[in-house]
C-alpha cells in the first residue's frame, strides 16, 4: 500500500519578461525583498511568448531567468504565483480594470528531476491548483540534461537557459552535501 509522503522542497525559480531594463531592475528590487538573495541568473534570452505580451508591454521583450537561494516546498506554488502577481500589479499601469505590466513574472520550482512553472491561464496541459494558479511542467530532466516538452515555450530551451537549469541543478549536490555535514556533526 502506498504511503502519502512529502517531496522534499525545491529551488524557486522565477522567469520575467521586460522591455525595459529599469522595470526588470525595479522589479528584482523587490522580488530579493519577498524571496531572498539571487542564487543564479540568465543574461537576456530574446522573448518569443505570447503576442499579446507584446501587445501590453511593448517590444522588444527579453526574458531573464533568476533562481532564489531559497528552497521552496512544492504546496506553496500558488502562495509564490500570486505573489509575483502583486509585484507585477506594482509595476503596472491601470487603467480602468485592465492592468499594463513593465513586466510578466512567473515564478516555478525546480528539482532535479524537472521544472514547474505557475500561470494564471488554463490550456489542457496544465493542471489546476487553486486559487486561479495552473502548474505546468516546463522542462525534464532526461539522459543528463534538462528538455523540453510538446508544449514548452521556446525560451525555456534557449542555449542560456538550459545552461542555467543546469547550474541551478548543480547546485542541489552542494545543497545535500552541506545538509547531509550537519547531520554527520
Amino acid at each position: 500500500m502506498g504511503r502519502f509522503i512529502s517531496p522534499p522542497p525545491g529551488r524557486l525559480i522565477v522567469s520575467i519578461a521586460y522591455c525595459h531594463i529599469d522595470a526588470l531592475a525595479d522589479c528584482l528590487t523587490r522580488l530579493e525583498k519577498e524571496f531572498g538573495q539571487v542564487q543564479a541568473e540568465t543574461v537576456d534570452i530574446p522573448f518569443t511568448g505570447e503576442p499579446r505580451h507584446t501587445e501590453e508591454m511593448g517590444e522588444p521583450l527579453s526574458r531573464r531567468f533568476f533562481s532564489f537561494h531559497r528552497l521552496v516546498e512544492r504546496e506553496k506554488l500558488v502562495d509564490l504565483k500570486r505573489t509575483c502577481y502583486k509585484v507585477e500589479s506594482a509595476f503596472a499601469d491601470h487603467v480602468g480594470d485592465h492592468l499594463f505590466r513593465a513586466v510578466n513574472v512567473d515564478p516555478g520550482i525546480m528539482t532535479t528531476e524537472k521544472v514547474v512553472m505557475a500561470s494564471s491561464h488554463e490550456y489542457n496541459y496544465r493542471l489546476y491548483l487553486g486559487k486561479g494558479v495552473f502548474a505546468q511542467i516546463e522542462l525534464i530532466y532526461a539522459r543528463g540534461r534538462y528538455v523540453g516538452l510538446p508544449w514548452t515555450n521556446p525560451d525555456f530551451c534557449h542555449p542560456e537557459a538550459i545552461d542555467f537549469f543546469a547550474r541551478v541543478r548543480s547546485a542541489f549536490d552542494t545543497v545535500k552535501e552541506v545538509a547531509s555535514e550537519a547531520i554527520g556533526k
